[in-house]
């Protein structure tokens, strides 16, 4: 029998949309011989739909299209869609109002509905908020093959695997195995953390092996909100072994065949993996990029360039995401403003073919100097009139925005994000933080990363080019490529001087960051000792931090809290992200 598992890129809310998504991949699915496709949790309404759950027109519309999606499919088709349903026993006493559950379609019917288990309220998760959970061990048959259906969190709380520690009473894939099943699928929106799909496969790996149960696993893809989900779908086989994976970060079609006779699933394609962290945040991210501003209906974004690292960064994800003729960079020089930094951002948007404008802001600092004039006569220039610098820039970033139409992205990192080394309604300004969840460190990493991979693909055209019968192609093609009057120097997409220069946010003569924050390489490790691996104080003096500069770095982290609770949307890449799963106090003394 063949299985196919559909990778989709649901938009969330959009019924009638990720209705022909489903549909799209059950015709395909059809015409390779399929008899059972798979799609990802809530893959008819998008996850993770937050509050729109509340509103019942949203569930009732969700039921009709789900009735009017059955009657499409292929009739030699089962397909299992994600869907919310009533609960029909809830009320004000007893129970939430609905179950996330997954429907079983075929012959242009409803067949079954199968409800989550596992509930999971940590970090992004708050399923507890809407939903009840099901008390069913679900299963179904299908062609003499009895399949059993886990949905996501269900298939995260093997003990064994855990050392004895779970957060949930019920192993459900334990208990489907108990049942006799063939084989188990788990649908899925997990979404991406780096490194997380290695840890994924180790416990799908260890729950097959462990049982000798081949296990489905089909996750969602594509970005929603400041979610990535990297798709990475996969299957294993009854001894463990990797069978089948889906593209990362792409959607997709995978056919594996299960063998009726051995019980077991057919060696299938498989993706490989990226070995290189940086290569695969740069695929999440620019992913992120392209389904934020798809899904909000923009088509173009603004940003501003300063000749620094940060938004050399953004600037080339938002190149790769959406196109250099959809990417409008600004210059807004100060009289602080070195050379080298205009001339930086012009060589960084030549490389990226992106077009450029510039606004001086010197005539417009001397206006609020004068407004200023008798209120700040006695004060010395300080924070407040560096400040102003910055939030002229976001005032002309925003009055482009509002003009034209573009969307704002926000340039700034995980490490200024943490300690607060940004400015509320001035650099923080936009639509969505691109890299406030990459630390400075890494900023740099994935920079030099990119040259590396326009040095190859340079390296590989000219080798295409002594060679006619050369078949060498560049394998990056989501580096942004240079257009025509791009530099002489077409191996760097980030120019040298922005890599080797000392960040500055040139708010004053001579300034540099670390005026004011320690190396970028002691402050974060300390902000992921405390933010990440929840490390007291004691612990990273412990690990070799000097005390005096860990207090700083706490009592930074802690004041800087209600500036991150107005920050645009900050596309998650960590397991702990200044986003939906931060819920830090503001009014603090800890």
């Amino acid at each position: 029998m063949k299985i196919g598992i559909a990778q989709l890129n649901p938009t969330i809310g959009d019924l009638s949309g990720n209705a022909q998504q489903i549909l799209e991949a059950a015709l395909q699915a059809a015409n390779q011989g399929v008899r059972l496709l798979l799609t990802p949790e809530l893959s008819l309404c998008g996850y993770p739909p937050r509050d729109l759950l509340i509103w019942p027109s949203f569930t009732e519309a969700m039921i009709l299209t789900l009735e009017h999606l059955a009657q499409d499919l292929p009739a030699q088709l089962a397909v299992l869609v994600g869907m919310a349903e009533p609960n029909q026993r809830s009320s004000h006493e007893a129970g939430k109002p609905l179950f996330n559950s997954m429907a079983l379609l075929e012959g242009g019917q409803v067949r079954r509905i199968f409800h989550k288990r596992l509930l999971p309220t940590y970090d992004v998760f708050d399923d507890d908020r809407y939903f009840e959970p099901g008390d069913q061990i679900n299963q179904f048959e299908l062609e003499g093959v009895r399949i059993g259906v886990t949905i996501c969190e269900d298939l995260w709380n093997d003990e064994e695997f855990w050392q004895g520690k779970r957060i949930y009473d019920d192993d459900p894939t334990a208990d489907l195995v108990r049942q006799g099943v063939d084989l188990v699928v788990n649908l899925s929106g997990s979404p991406y953390t780096l490194g997380k799909q290695r840890f994924r496969e180790d416990l799908l790996r260890h729950s097959a092996a462990r049982h000798q149960c081949p296990i489905l696993y089909a996750n969602q893809v594509g970005g929603n909100d400041d979610l990535i989900f990297d798709g990475n779908s996969v299957a294993f086989n009854r001894q463990g072994q990797l069978v089948s994976r889906a593209l990362a970060f792409q959607p997709d079609l995978t056919i594996v065949d299960f063998d009726q006779e051995r019980q077991d699933l057919q060696p299938s394609q498989i993706t490989p993996l990226t070995e290189n962290e940086d290569e695969e945040i740069w695929s999440a991210l620019v992913m992120g990029v392209r389904d934020y501003a798809r899904k909000c209906g923009f088509s173009k974004v603004v940003i501003g360039l300063s000749g620094g690292i940060d938004s050399a960064l953004a600037a080339a994800i938002a190149t790769a995401a959406l196109g250099p003729e959809n990417v409008l960079g600004v210059l807004m020089p100060s009289p602080y403003s070195s050379d080298h930094s205009i001339n930086d951002a012009l060589a960084l948007a030549q490389n990226l073919g992106l077009r450029t404008e510039i606004l001086p802001i010197g005539n417009l600092m001397k206006s609020y100097d004068q407004t200023f004039e008798t209120l700040f006569a006695d004060a010395a220039f300080g924070v407040a009139e560096e400040n102003i610098q910055s939030r002229i820039r976001g005032n002309l970033l925003m009055a482009i925005s509002n003009k034209f139409g573009h969307l704002l992205l926000s340039t700034g990192n995980k490490s200024e994000m943490a300690v607060g080394y940004c400015t509320l309604y001035g650099d923080m300004n936009g639509g969505l933080a691109v890299i406030a969840d990459v630390p400075k460190t890494r900023v740099y990493s994935i920079c030099r990363w990119l040259n590396q991979q326009r040095e190859q693909g340079e390296q590989g055209k000219q080798g295409k080019q002594t060679d006619p019968k050369s078949k060498i192609q560049n394998p990056k093609s989501k580096i942004p490529t240079p257009t025509p009057s791009s530099s002489p120097t077409k191996t760097e997409i980030i120019p040298n001087n922005i890599l080797t220069k000392p960040p500055s946010a040139e708010l004053k003569p001579d300034q540099v960051d670390q005026d004011s924050l320690p190396p970028y390489e002691i402050l974060d490790d300390i902000l992921c000792r405390l933010i990440q691996r929840h490390q007291s104080a004691a612990q990273i003096v412990a690990a070799g931090h000097d005390p005096q500069v860990v207090d700083k770095v706490i009592r930074l982290v802690t004041r800087a809290e209600f500036k991150r609770r107005q920050a645009p949307p900050v596309l998650k890449i960590t397991d702990r992200a200044f986003g939906t799963g931060w819920r830090m106090p503001i009014a603090s003394r800890w």
